[in-house]
């Protein structure tokens, strides 16, 4: 593959609904463009995109792929991303390396979830899109009815670059708007026909919609349109350009990605109205305490950020970066701002789904990657050492669903942990921890599917077999009384005997742990008072109700006595521990559970449900809050226990429109009820 110059590469996310046909549209340019002989389908397997073996065995695109095509001097780069709504990680990752993105809608579905979360992350970060219009060949296909729902959903800047002629079944291809063209396909070839008449006035009728937009962008133009002149062709094309640029227009193309209908003329589109990157730098970065900016061109210094990595037990870690400016040759050094560390290049390639092309270089605009870098992730920026460049990281969602894993087979834990760490190296939306109460190794991540898919690549590419458990709450005890107690030991019989004797008041308090003496007359000596403390402080670890951490407990030594032989650290601290016990179990002791403040952000018609969902779930509702896009921020208090796969529930309950955060903010008591069986529940388990 040639080195193209950064003004001929154009960047392209496919984003939209799981299904929509993006992986079927990246085989039907492959195929157009001459890369295959023949398309590849995804219910056969055979993809060049979807080539990871769970990607295959579920027939769902589940990581990021590049397919690099070359179509009339102009390089692209497609981003085929998951439109599954627990990879949403690798969309944002895709579009941070795009300059713009074609999002898929099934026209025999209209707009679908995933089309609106991906129109919403677009327009609030100002990525220049287009909407591709597939599977027009479908039964019951009505253009008009899906053009007014996506109209509808998105407003007037949408505009139809395309025209179907015939739909549903009889569809045989459509007319370009723009240069009132019409075209009939037969498979991927195209020839022109005459344009339909019944079309003629919606085709005048677009146009003069379309020159207002291109006079809107420019003054001598905006002169011209109303002093009734003609635009010429490069006008036009600059002008609406700009307009998608803006976000003020996006373009919408029919066609049939399985038959390869229109993908030729996607290309063109692409080509015209797309930014290429030398058109939406220069980028911001930090070079130490200051702010540099770097232009997209060859002869900047170099700098690079790293958008996403593969990670494959056989042949090791995949880097894939986009060049923001300068280039890299195999030979170069590479330093990593992020960690501040040199790595060595692994070679230099790029990536047609798993296939490596080698490369000489990789210029300012362009896709690459490179193997085995030992420090660097996904989000870092690498650049020169002698011109560092430090760019923002990607910012991806934080996980809302935990699950507790547990090796199948003994042994088995160290090799889950390191296969996890790389997993988590692949896809950062996905996290391990350990929790260092309950002693469970948790995995979190988007939802079900991500987890699901994280174990079967545990088992299919590390040999390891798990499962996964609901994770265990740490509850706490603490007291509501107070209560006066003495603890004795006394061992006398053989050998040297123990003696230590305490009387200490239990009573609560706001802090952790509080530990004083009142002890007159020396009753205890004073070089015991540690020995008791120490004693208290291991008794803490086991509450007298579940075995759970006793918290906001002071103990106040106020007497004692000892034996000037027998007394010694370890009697008093036994004397203390046994104190503790009775102590507690005197002063009303209670359960404690984690409450965590949660917001939810859900459309308007899901509120009542999602509020009513809450109150079942023990939850407070605090309050709410409208949101500029119509939407209502619900902020809430619930028990973490109740909270655990709230993150399916919700997505059930709002066809997965609904998204939340949560957070731990304290500990309240648990009621006696639930109490009760949590109680019994940890007796059994320590049977």
């Amino acid at each position: 593959m040639k080195v193209y110059q950064s003004d001929k590469i154009r960047n392209v996310s496919l984003i939209g609904h799981s299904g929509s046909g993006k992986t079927t549209l990246t085989e039907a340019i492959l195929y157009v463009t001459g890369v295959t002989k023949r398309q590849g389908k995804v219910d056969d397997g055979n993809t060049v995109s979807d080539f990871d073996k769970e990607e295959i065995a579920r027939k769902v695109s589940i990581g990021t792929a590049v397919i690099p095509a070359e179509w009339e001097d102009i390089k692209y780069n497609f981003l085929d991303t998951p439109g599954y709504f627990d990879f949403a990680g690798e969309m944002y990752g895709a579009l941070r390396a795009s300059e713009g993105a074609i999002l898929l809608v099934d026209a025999s579905s209209g707009v679908e979830v995933g089309t609106e979360k991906a129109w919403k992350y677009t327009e609030d970060h100002n990525i220049p899109k287009m909407l591709f219009l597939n599977k027009m060949d479908k039964e019951n296909v009505n253009f008009e009815k899906v053009l007014a729902d996506i109209k509808d959903h998105f407003g007037d800047k949408i505009v139809p670059f395309t025209l179907p002629i015939g739909e549903a079944e009889s569809f045989k291809g459509f007319v370009s708007v723009i240069d009132e063209i019409a075209y009939e396909y037969d498979g991927k070839d195209a020839k022109e026909v005459d344009i339909p008449a019944e079309l003629q006035d919606q085709i005048a009728s677009i146009n003069e919609s379309l020159m207002e937009k291109v006079a809107e962008t420019d003054e001598e133009l905006m002169e011209k349109y109303f002093e009734g002149e003609q635009f010429t062709i490069e006008e036009i094309r600059k002008g609406l350009k700009l307009s998608v640029m803006n976000g003020d227009l996006v373009p919408v193309i029919v066609g049939s990605a399985e038959n390869a209908v229109g993908a030729d003329f996607l290309l063109n589109v692409v080509k015209n109205y797309m930014p290429n990157p030398t058109e939406v730098g220069p980028y911001l970065g930090q070079k130490g305490e200051e702010e540099v900016e770097r232009k997209v061109d060859v002869n900047e210094p170099f700098s690079a950020i790293v958008f996403k990595t593969v990670v494959d037990p056989f042949v090791g870690k995949l880097s894939l970066f986009k060049v923001l400016s300068g280039k890299i040759t195999k030979d170069d050094e590479l330093y990593n701002a992020s960690k501040d560390q040199t790595e060595k290049l692994g070679g230099l390639f790029v990536l047609r789904g798993k296939n490596q092309i080698e490369v000489s270089e990789i210029v300012a605009g362009d896709i690459g990657a490179t193997a085995k870098l030992q420090v660097t992730q996904t989000g870092d920026s690498i650049c020169n050492k002698s011109n560092p460049t430090l760019y923002h990281r990607i910012e991806y969602p934080q996980p809302t669903l935990f699950f507790a894993v547990e090796p199948k087979a003994k042994g088995d834990e160290e090799k889950i942990g390191t296969s996890l760490q790389r997993l988590t190296e692949e896809d950062p939306t996905f996290v391990t921890e350990r929790n260092s109460e309950t002693k469970q190794l948790l995995i979190g991540g988007q939802g079900n599917m991500q987890l699901t898919v994280i174990t079967d690549k545990l088992k299919n590419a590390f040999g390891v077999d798990v499962t996964l458990a609901s994770p265990k709450v740490a509850y706490r005890e603490t007291i509501k009384g107070s209560s006066s107690v003495q603890g004795r030991h006394k061992k006398q019989s053989g050998g040297a005997g123990q003696y230590g004797d305490v009387h200490i008041r239990f009573e609560p308090t706001d802090e952790e742990f509080v530990f004083e003496e009142e002890v007159f007359g020396g009753a205890v000596p004073k070089n015991f008072f540690p020995a008791v403390e120490k004693g208290l402080r291991e008794s803490l670890e086991r509450g007298v109700l579940a075995g759970y951490p006793v918290v906001n407990l002071k103990a106040t030594l106020f007497d004692g006595s000892y034996h000037p032989v027998d007394s010694n650290e370890m009697a008093f601290k036994i004397a203390a521990s046994l104190a503790f016990k009775k102590g507690v179990e005197e002063a009303k002791p209670i359960l404690l559970e984690p409450i965590m403040r949660v917001e939810v952000l859900v459309p308007e018609d899901y509120m009542g449900d999602v509020m009513g969902d809450m109150n079942k779930r023990r939850g407070k509702i605090l309050g709410m809050e409208p949101q500029a896009d119509g939407s209502q921020l619900i902020i809430a208090e619930a028990p973490q226990a109740e909270l655990f796969e709230y993150a399916i529930d919700l997505r059930s309950m709002t066809q997965a429109r609904g998204s939340f955060t949560m957070e731990f903010i304290r500990y309240e008591e648990v009621p006696s009820n639930i109490a009760e069986k949590i109680i019994e529940e940890a007796k059994t388990e320590k049977e």
